[in-house]
């Protein structure tokens, strides 16, 4: 790759490697929230897409060392903060995943093709699709959780205990696990009687 010295790409590099290393640490700390209201499963969502924003990053940091080696870098940017109940950071959670696919990174992938450097233009399109999975996720898990559907279907499912692998088959999670006696928000679908 050539030398991002001086370019509004090594800018937007930054400011994205800035965002991802925030969204994983914010994404930690509601999995503790998630964790002490109960929420086992969105304890787990959190603590993966964490681990995703990770991954970015440390993409985002990989081509600025190769494009800059060695060097200091002002990050000047606007991030999301926020906390709140579990309910409230998986709104917060889609916010934040929705302002990097549909407006920061687009336009830093542009920004980077009219500057030439195709490698990051690729970096950042493909990363906006992962994005639009969390936002999407997030939003799932929100409307369930705020509907009462978190742990409730209509049709029957089967439950597994994500403590001991108890399997359960029915329209709902047991609000304690048969097996280990741990509560209902250790359950999570495993997968749909219709598949």
């Amino acid at each position: 790759m050539k030398s991002l010295v001086g370019s509004r790409t090594a800018d937007n590099l930054a400011k994205a490697f800035a965002g991802e290393s925030q969204a994983r640490n914010r994404y930690t700390y509601y999995a503790n929230i998630a964790r002490k209201e109960g929420h086992m499963h969105i304890a787990a969502i959190f603590e993966e897409t964490a681990d995703n924003e990770r991954a970015h990053a440390k993409v985002f940091f990989n081509l600025l060392t190769e494009g800059l080696g060695k060097a200091h870098i002002k990050v000047d940017a606007e991030y999301p903060i926020g906390v709140g109940n579990t309910l409230q950071n998986l709104e917060y959670a889609a916010e934040g995943e929705k302002e990097e696919w549909g407006t920061a990174y687009p336009e830093f992938a542009k920004i980077a093709k009219e500057e030439g450097y195709p490698e990051v233009e690729f970096a950042f399109n493909h990363i906006i699709e992962v994005e639009k999975a969390h936002e999407q996720r997030y939003l799932d898990l929100m409307n369930a959780l705020r509907e009462g559907r978190l742990y409730k279907r209509e049709e029957k499912q089967y439950w597994k205990c994500r403590n001991c692998g108890y399997i359960h088959e029915g329209d709902e999670a047991p609000k304690v696990c048969p097996a280990c006696k741990h509560p209902q928000g250790y359950f999570e679908i495993m997968y749909d009687t219709k598949a």
